[in-house]
């Protein structure tokens, strides 16, 4: 249904700036280039961004990385795990403790929604 919730709002703008109604259209063009992006329907999102951009404004990009939500620290310490290093040798490594890099990792996982340091060896180098 939100494919379809999100064509319906892509038609729409494309309407009202054929109208002359361009802050309009940006409003529609908007959601749904966000939502045609995040339900992954790439070509129904580039025509929202080409709409949006006839419009005058540039549609921000999207990536799909899942690793795009952790922050720099975690990133570090999920690249280094993944590599087989223990909680202790990435903490020595670091220069924290072995419970910070515990916190972190379960920051991590909730992030990617993974259950295991395996899974970590199993994501895209970014």
């Amino acid at each position: 249904m939100t494919g379809e919730t999100a064509r319906a709002h892509l038609v729409y703008g494309e309407w009202l700036r054929r109208e002359g109604r361009r802050q309009d259209a940006r409003e529609q063009l908007r959601t749904a280039h966000q939502q045609l992006s995040d339900i992954g329907m790439e070509a129904f999102a580039e025509r929202a961004a080409r709409e949006l951009r006839a419009t005058g404004e540039r549609p921000r990009k999207r990536t799909a990385q899942p690793t795009d939500g952790l922050t720099a620290q975690e990133l570090h310490i999920a690249r280094l795990v993944a590599t087989g290093a223990t909680t202790r040798e990435v903490a020595a490594q670091l220069f924290l403790s072995p419970r910070t890099i515990e916190a972190h990792l379960r920051s991590i996982f909730r992030k990617l929604g993974i259950t295991s340091r395996r899974q970590l060896r199993e994501l895209p180098p970014s």
